[in-house]
């Protein structure tokens, strides 16, 4: 068995050294532009036709509301549907989308799905019945060559072809008939849509109409015809007949496998009815806002960094332009990020900004309620530093969430985890997308970010996401005299603790012993 394993495991690192395989060279495939010929196009039709330039927003801050204008936009999509997401889930909300795209593909809409392969164990037999039918193409961003099914093989891969596979699309990105797009935090699993059991995530996305969305478009079509990005088949050569990988699909892709969400409440939070209704009744309505996409190169795997020069020839980052937009603010600064390690270049901006008397907030995830608790603890680090500064820090919690009433009746007995990624500047500009605060963000993964300019956008993510009426958090502070930390419950009994609430001493050794290991430029 020994002998096995390890043949098994020198096959792996062999075959995942031995390369990616070359691909024909394809004509450029570009997006289907909106038209007024079909019912999503004559929705968008107004924003479109802006004399400002305005686009149209919608704050989709609730999982329910988030995962129906998804199904209502496949459903009623005529033309397109083009995807883009760095994790497409095994379970029945990732089933679902997939069942829904077939849908599509068979009423003659044109699917295109690009995923980043870090996460498709699998998943193989999905995509390969998906791709039979006319009108549908998966491809695969800088994908796993060899030991797919497994996740074993695929860490062996991932190790002895470390330089190329540790860079990842991190980007999510929803578009219907060119007419409306989706972007922001959430994946397509069952977790950011309020439907885990186990652990769910508190999200964001924002629905988009207008010129904002030919900037997606422009986006999505360099990804899809980068030289990074590869035709499943090329990967994943089809074994079974079309006929046997379609039945295949519809047994998992089933209304047993993957049942339909319950029907959203009538309104979401801020009394708007889901999409579908609105749509219904002829009064489609979404917030102006001046808006404008980014996103880093999707070559940016490829690139490395030489140095001043090199750096001022290749487009900006969204962590740079992100950067460069903090800096203009004038009075204030909100950051929302499920993972905050500001480093040394970010903790200088925290003290430029706090030098013009400009209050900033940071909400994160504390190290008892993380999903990548080694972020949490390389985190730790810079906390003392940002409250002397006169930083505002708040770390949401699972037992803080259970004693907001609003919370708890949503997030119920599972864990609740912050996954919006979101920053307001001066309470009129919001940037959201897919970046999280962080090295990885900034200088592995690809990303995509959107920036808005309105109050109205503004003034519901700051509701959304309770900014100024903390409650499902501690906030963190300085015990006086001293750099010890103390954390203050906002559940109106204003507990005080001394120590990390909610995690285990022996959590709080493990990580400090794996974070010796782990440099932070990787996190």
């Amino acid at each position: 068995m020994l002998l096995r394993c390890l043949v098994l495991a020198l096959a792996c690192l062999l075959s995942a050294c031995a390369g990616l395989p070359a691909v024909p060279a394809s004509p450029y495939v570009p997006a289907i532009a909106a038209s007024t010929s079909n019912e999503l196009g004559r929705l968008a039709a107004p924003f479109n036709g802006s004399p400002e330039g305005l686009s149209g927003a919608r704050v989709l801050a609730q999982g329910a509301f988030a995962l129906d204008a998804r199904l209502e936009l496949i459903r009623r999509a005529q033309a397109s549907l083009d995807l883009q997401y760095y994790l497409l889930g095994n379970d029945k909300t990732g089933k679902l989308i997939l069942r829904e795209l077939r849908d599509a593909a068979r009423r003659g809409v044109r699917v295109r799905l690009l995923l980043d392969d870090f996460y498709t164990t699998k998943l193989d037999p999905l995509l390969l019945g998906l791709a039979t039918w006319p009108n549908v193409e998966i491809r695969l961003f800088n994908p796993f060559v060899a030991g797919r099914d497994h996740s074993a093989t695929r860490w062996m891969g991932f190790a002895a072809d470390f330089r190329r596979l540790n860079h990842r699309m991190h980007n999510k990105l929803f578009m219907a008939d060119g007419a409306f797009a989706i972007v922001g935090g959430r994946n397509l699993a069952d977790e950011y849509f309020l439907r885990s059991e186990g652990a769910n995530f508190i999200d964001l996305d924002m629905l988009l109409a207008g010129p904002v969305v030919t900037d997606l478009q422009t986006i999505f079509d360099n990804y899809w015809n980068s030289e990074v990005v590869y035709p499943l088949h090329t990967i994943v050569p089809a074994i079974e007949s079309a006929a046997e990988l379609r039945a295949e699909f519809d047994r998992r892709t089933s209304r047993k496998e993957a049942p339909l969400p319950p029907a959203p409440p009538e309104t979401d939070m801020f009394g708007d009815p889901p999409l579908g209704s609105l749509i219904a009744q002829g009064r489609f309505e979404m917030i102006p806002a001046r808006a404008n996409a980014v996103s880093d190169s999707p070559t940016k795997a490829l690139q490395t960094d030489d140095g001043e020069w090199a750096r001022e020839r290749r487009p900006p980052t969204v962590a740079e332009r992100m950067r460069v937009q903090l800096d203009l603010a004038r009075f204030s600064v909100d950051i929302v990020s499920p993972y905050f390690l500001p480093g040394e270049e970010g903790m200088a901006q925290l003290a430029r900004l706090r030098a013009r008397d400009v209050r900033i907030s940071v909400a994160t995830n504390s190290l008892a309620d993380t999903d990548e608790p080694l972020v949490n603890i390389n985190y730790n680090n810079y906390r003392v530093e940002m409250l002397r500064l006169g930083v505002r820090l708040y770390e949401v919690s699972s037992e803080q969430i259970k004693r907001s009433l609003n919370l708890r009746k949503v997030f119920r007995q599972s864990r609740g985890r912050l996954h919006a990624k979101l920053s307001l500047i001066d309470r009129e500009w919001s940037l959201i997308g897919s970046l999280n605060f962080d090295p990885r963000s900034a200088h592995i993964n690809t990303e995509l970010g959107v920036r808005l300019q309105s109050f109205e956008v503004a003034h519901r993510l700051l509701d959304a996401y309770q900014v100024d009426n903390v409650e499902s958090a501690y906030e963190l502070r300085l015990k006086p005299g001293t750099d010890q930390i103390q954390w203050v419950s906002t559940d109106g009994e204003n507990a005080v603790y001394d120590d990390e609430p909610e995690a285990s001493t022996l959590v709080k050794i493990k990580l400090l012993l794996f974070s010796w290991f782990v440099p932070s430029d990787l996190l």
